[in-house]
Formats: structure tokens, sequence, C-alpha cells
């Protein structure tokens, strides 16, 4: 499956399918939280945060690409990732593209 985030893939001309995504919440660890309150005052990475975030962002992308698959998709184009609080303390990831097929030449 190809994937991108440009509008076209060089050389193929696309036949539009429909918008694909995938998506995942995530909560926040409450031991996530006492290390990020520590380095917020001596200054680093969240590395927990940054895994958390690493893991939905992958989760996300595969989910998107399954849906794609489901639909007989040969790639997406114009990927895109978004991200919003969902409520306290939990936030949705977003992974969201254009579904197509490539027309033979």
């Amino acid at each position: 499956m190809i994937v991108t985030t440009t509008d076209g893939i060089d050389g193929k001309e696309l036949d539009i399918i429909a918008v694909v995504f995938g998506n995942t919440v995530r909560a926040k660890h409450i031991g996530s939280d006492i290390m990020a309150v520590l380095k917020n005052i001596v200054g680093g990475e969240l590395k927990g945060y940054s895994d958390m975030l690493t893991q939905a962002r992958k989760e996300a992308f595969d989910r998107m690409v399954e849906n794609a698959k489901e639909i007989g998709a040969d790639a997406i184009v114009n990927v895109r990732f978004t991200n919003s609080q969902t409520m306290a303390g939990a936030a949705e990831l977003l992974a969201y593209g254009t579904a197509v097929k490539l027309k033979d030449a």
C-alpha cells in the first residue's frame, strides 16, 4: 500500500474511492503524570508521553491503512494526523487521507 502526504503519486493517474481514517483514544497514566511534574521542574523530554504518542500514531496509521484495504484501495494520498482532547486526561489521535485506485497506464 502506497501512503503519502502528497496529493498525487508521480506518474500515476488516480481514481478517488473515499476518505479513510483510523483513530485511537489514549488516557494519561498516573506514573507518567508524576514524572511530567518532575520534568517540568528540571526540564527534559517526557519520555512516557513521547512513547505513548508514538504508539498512538502507529495504531491510528495502521487502522487507516486497514480501512483502505477493506475498500480495495491501492494507495492513500494526502495523509494527515490530528489530535483532540476527548475528556480530561484523554486524547484522540486521528489519521486520515484519501483512498485511491491506481489507473492502468
